[in-house]
Formats: structure tokens, C-alpha cells, sequence
């Protein structure tokens, strides 16, 4: 009896022993095979067929390895380091990544996939799109672009990507700054890539920016709103001067981009995005393991409600597209102000304070399509 109850409780303890989600990553290589071999073996390839290809020609990437402890002061350079590490493999896979479908799809053609029963086209009943000529996009900016996949299945980009039927390569990180993407390290890469062009060969057509949402918001935005005061108007709780430093620091880093631009890859179209009228409510991500973001500053401001914090925030978000059609009067430069395309203080409409929902971003996302459309006709649907 001793034996068979040590049996059960050794078999109990390697059951547990086994992740949960093993059987998951055991069959996600076979399921992304079994794509790789329903893709035709001759022409065309939407943006789906080349991504599985080129992951079935990859070699198997090493395990991870387990993860370190918690950082002490001793050991805080050494996770600097390895962060950084982490952050260069990570921009190398996505540059991998872009190069092989990216390669795939101008070899072989470009192609998006047949529309659906029901889907409105604007030629007519749904018929298989013809070939085109992909447009080489890369992007670079904050977590507008680089939104968590597992939340809401990433946000900008990845959206972008499967309307317009094309790989972008991001090189977004979530939480950067202006001052700080165009900073020694961060402009260097971006040189670079202005430089280089496009992976796959040829110049870039695009570079997407999104950035300065992060320059005005979390702790130091308490130094550019003043107390509550309800004789005042919302502009007038803005400290003006700060607030225009501030501004001034992120107007400097778009203008360094342009200049960066103009230098090395001029035929490269820029465009810029305005941030839509976030909500302060309070909500951050991941049970504010991040965020809020602009509610702790109204709280110590002493604002009563959320229509009055609201009407400070959506003052500081026009200056600031104010700023951007500034900006786009430079050749080559377009800046998609969609402020005001989601329902103004409906919070359903946003994932949190900085972040729209799903369906929110979706609704950004036909503006950036738009836009292309417009700057690009024969290769954007």
C-alpha cells in the first residue's frame, strides 16, 4: 500500500510538474507547418502564405533560458545590460522576420487575400484582389504601435499590417519618448535604417511615427496643471509656460526626425498621428501594474470629477495636434489628426486611460489606411 501511494503521489507530482501550456507550444510549430504546406507553390502570396513560409524555413530557436532572480544593487548593471541584450534580439527578430516575408512577397508577388461573402468592395461583387506592389513601411514610436499582442491582439500595427495586406517592420517599444527616440541610441538605429532602407531591398517608402503621448503624461504632469479652480476655464488650469517647454522638447525631436529624413532617405514619406481624447478615469493595465497615467495627477490637483479633469486633458491634446499640422507643412509629411474619432468621455471606447479598445483602435486604423490610401493609390485597397 505504501509503495502504490508513493507511486500515485510521484505520478500526481510529475503531472504538475509539466506546464500547462506544453502541449500548446509542442503543437503550435505543427499547426504553423501544416500552413506552410496548404500555401500554393507558385504565385502571388498574401501576407499570411509568406509569414508561413518564411517560419518554416527558419531555423529552431534555442529555449529560453529560466528567468534570472530579482535585481539587488549589486547585480542592477548586469540586468541593465541584459535588458538591453533583450531589446537587440528582440528588434533582430523583428528585422529577421520582415526580411523573409518581406523577400517572399516581392519574389513571388503580393496579394490579399479574397475578400469575404458579404464584405462591400468598391468594384463590385467580392472577387480575388489582383497582385501588387508591396509598400515598404517601418515604424518606430510608443505603445500606440507596440500595444501588449496578448491585449486586444496588439494595437496599431499589427491591424495596420492585415489591411494593408503588408509586413511592417516595428521597431516601436511601448512607453518610449520623443526625447528618447531621437536620443544617441535610438536615432542611431533609426540613421541606420534610413540609411540601409529596406531589408528586403530598396528604399523605404514610409516611416510611421507615433510619439510625445509619453513626454506630457504620468508623474511630471503635475508640473504643467495648476490646482482646481472652478473660476477657471480648462485651458487656464494648463501652467502654459511649462507646458509649452515641454512641447518644446517634443516639437525638437520631431523636427530632428524630418532633418534625419531629408539627409538620409528623402523620398521616405513620414506621417505622424494625433492622439485621441483620453479618459483620466483611473484605469492603468494589467491591474495598474502600469498606469494610471493622468488620473493621480488630477487627484493631487484637487479636480472634483472626471469632466472637469476630461476638458484639461483634451486642452493639452489639441496644443499638442496643434503642434503636429505644424510640422506636416515640410514636404513628405503627413500628420492623420483623428482626435475626435472615438465618442468624446465614452470610456467603452478605450482599454484604459492612454489606450483605446479594439474596436477603438480599429476605428484609428481606417484613418492610417486612409491616409496611405491617399498617398499611395495603386497599392493600398
Amino acid at each position: 500500500m505504501a509503495t502504490t501511494s508513493k507511486r500515485k503521489a510521484s505520478k500526481a507530482a510529475a503531472k504538475k510538474a509539466v506546464p500547462k501550456k506544453a502541449t500548446k507550444q509542442v503543437a503550435r510549430p505543427a499547426k504553423r507547418a501544416a500552413k506552410a504546406a496548404a500555401v500554393p507553390a507558385s504565385g502571388p502570396l498574401t501576407l499570411d502564405e509568406a509569414r508561413a513560409l518564411a517560419y518554416a524555413k527558419r531555423p529552431k530557436m534555442a529555449a529560453r533560458k529560466a528567468a534570472l532572480p530579482a535585481a539587488t544593487p549589486g547585480t542592477v548593471g548586469l540586468e541593465r545590460k541584459k535588458l538591453e541584450q533583450e531589446r537587440k534580439a528582440e528588434i533582430a527578430r523583428r528585422v529577421r522576420e520582415y526580411k523573409d516575408t518581406m523577400s517572399l512577397m516581392k519574389r513571388r508577388g503580393a496579394r490579399r487575400p479574397a475578400r469575404k461573402a458579404g464584405e462591400p468592395t468598391e468594384g463590385g461583387p467580392a472577387m480575388a484582389a489582383p497582385s501588387f506592389a508591396p509598400l515598404q513601411i517601418f515604424a518606430e514610436g510608443d505603445s500606440w504601435f507596440d500595444y501588449p499582442p496578448f491585449l486586444l491582439k496588439g494595437g496599431v500595427i499589427p491591424r495596420l499590417e492585415r489591411r494593408l495586406g503588408v509586413p511592417i517592420l516595428n521597431l516601436a517599444k511601448a512607453g518610449d519618448e520623443v526625447r528618447y527616440m531621437l536620443g544617441v541610441k535610438e536615432r542611431t538605429l533609426l540613421a541606420e535604417y534610413l540609411t540601409d532602407g529596406c531589408p528586403a531591398g530598396g528604399p523605404w517608402d514610409v516611416l510611421l511615427f507615433s510619439g510625445g503621448g509619453n513626454d506630457i503624461v504620468d508623474n511630471p504632469m503635475a508640473l504643467w496643471v495648476k490646482d482646481w479652480n472652478p473660476a477657471l476655464p480648462a485651458e487656464e488650469h494648463i501652467n502654459q509656460p511649462r507646458f509649452t517647454s515641454a512641447l518644446d522638447l517634443v516639437r525638437a525631436g520631431y523636427e530632428d526626425l524630418i532633418t534625419l529624413r531629408d539627409k538620409l532617405s528623402p523620398n521616405t514619406h513620414l506621417v505622424f498621428h494625433g492622439y485621441d481624447y483620453a479618459i483620466p478615469d483611473g484605469r492603468g493595465v494589467c491591474f495598474n501594474a502600469l498606469g494610471p497615467w493622468l488620473d493621480p495627477t488630477f487627484k493631487l490637483r484637487g479636480f472634483p470629477n472626471r469632466a472637469a479633469k476630461f476638458a484639461v486633458v483634451k486642452a493639452m491634446l489639441k496644443q499638442f495636434a496643434v503642434l503636429l499640422t505644424s510640422l506636416a507643412t515640410a514636404p513628405k509629411v503627413t500628420f492623420i489628426n483623428a482626435q475626435g474619432t472615438l465618442p468624446e468621455g465614452q470610456t467603452d471606447w478605450w482599454h484604459n486611460e492612454l489606450h483605446p479598445s479594439r474596436d477603438g483602435f480599429d476605428k484609428h486604423v481606417d484613418k492610417f489606411q486612409q491616409s496611405l490610401k491617399a498617398l499611395f493609390p495603386d497599392r493600398v485597397a
